[in-house]
């Protein structure tokens, strides 16, 4: 489809029949310039083509009378339109009925407004051209066998090396998306897994690279730089890939969700780390009996060595009283009412072989 590139021109591919009345039509790209008053093509868009490379072929506009329909004159050709210039009648091929007719009613408003200009000096307004949103590409894709073809035409890429810039068959299938030297090649140039791309957007360097209807297709190990020939197709090939990146990968599925412990795994990590504290209470807890019977045993041992010798008296024990009774009492009851009171020792155990040997 025609478009306005950043030079304020209207642009676009068509076919053309270079030698009259040959029947022979070549790809080429021509440029609508109305404020240098002419219609010139290219054998490629001038952004892939090395510094000063020469034009094919141009016409003034002053010299076009009338652009129209050619359907009829050459039902062979398909889409195809005539311009009047002169002695001579070129034919082109549009890529598709919409496309024919906006170049029709492009070129015609171009010499219209030329002739207007040059008899009032009016300059040209080319801010109403129609865009279209649907693009049909005049290359049919070559469908493969063994994967349905989603999409497929000719795009400029960016060599990853040279950084040239070179026409390449672009083909999108339902896992990949991969280059071809021309469309009658049947091994690729290279295949790009679409597991493997990030997004695909318009790039944000057009300006830098001077390059109109581009995008980006980023990957893991690189970016791919690819010039569509218009703004629509551009789009097509953005809205295509990035649709077929979601089909391949379904539903996007929640991270935090395959992180996540469920419960009764959380139920499991718990328990050691409670059993874990439990046993450390216990071990805790033993310390501190084992802390306090010393402490005990050492103040038994400070309170024994104050008292004299004979105040101990010991009693005969019972077959069911406990010794430890018996000592008890024995050590806390006085010898007698008038004998001076002492004061009430820590209990004795009298199986401890450490204590010293009392009058009986």
């Amino acid at each position: 489809m025609p478009y306005v590139d950043r030079q304020n021109r209207i642009c676009g591919f068509l076919d053309i029949e270079e030698n009259e009345n040959s029947g022979k039509f070549l790809r080429r790209y021509f440029i609508l310039d109305t404020r240098e008053d002419s219609f010139v093509w290219y054998m490629d868009n001038p952004q892939n083509l090395p510094s000063g490379s020469s034009r094919v072929g141009a016409i003034k506009l002053t010299y076009i009378s009338k652009v129209s329909d050619a359907t009829k004159l050459r039902p062979k050709a398909e889409f195809c339109f005539v311009m009047n210039a002169g002695m001579r009648k070129y034919f082109l091929q549009a890529n598709d009925q919409q496309d024919l007719v906006e170049w029709v009613n492009v070129l015609n408003k171009a010499i219209k407004i030329t002739k207007e200009a040059n008899e009032c000096g009016e300059s040209v307004d080319r801010n109403n051209l129609k865009r279209s949103q649907s693009h049909v590409p005049y290359f049919t894709p070559k469908p493969h066998s063994d994967s349905a073809i989603i999409k497929a035409g000719y795009c400029v890429k960016q060599g990853a090396v040279m950084k040239n810039w070179k026409r390449r068959y672009f083909q999108l299938d339902e896992n990949t998306i991969g280059y071809f030297k021309s469309e009658l090649e049947k091994e690729p140039l290279r295949v790009i897994p679409l597991k493997e791309v990030h997004k695909v957007q318009e790039c944000k360097q057009s300006d830098i690279m001077m390059r109109d209807n581009l995008f980006e297709i980023v990957t893991t190990s690189r970016t791919f730089y690819v010039q569509a020939d218009s703004p629509e197709e551009m789009h097509s090939w953005i809205k295509a890939v990035s649709g077929a990146i979601v089909a391949q990968r379904g539903p996007g599925r929640s991270a935090t969700a395959e992180h996540s412990t469920c419960p009764t795994e959380a139920k499991h990590t718990l328990r050691p780390a409670r059993a874990a504290a439990a046993s450390h209470s216990t071990a805790s807890r033993s310390n501190s009996l084992v802390s306090s019977f010393a402490l005990e045993k050492r103040g038994f041992h400070e309170s024994l060595a104050k008292v004299k010798p004979g105040s101990f008296k010991v009693q005969t024990l019972s077959a069911r009283e406990p010794a430890s009774k018996v000592a008890e009492r024995a050590l806390l009851k006085p010898l007698s009412k008038n004998s001076p009171q002492e004061k009430p020792c820590d209990p004795v155990d009298l199986d401890d072989a450490s204590l010293p040997v009392s009058d009986v």
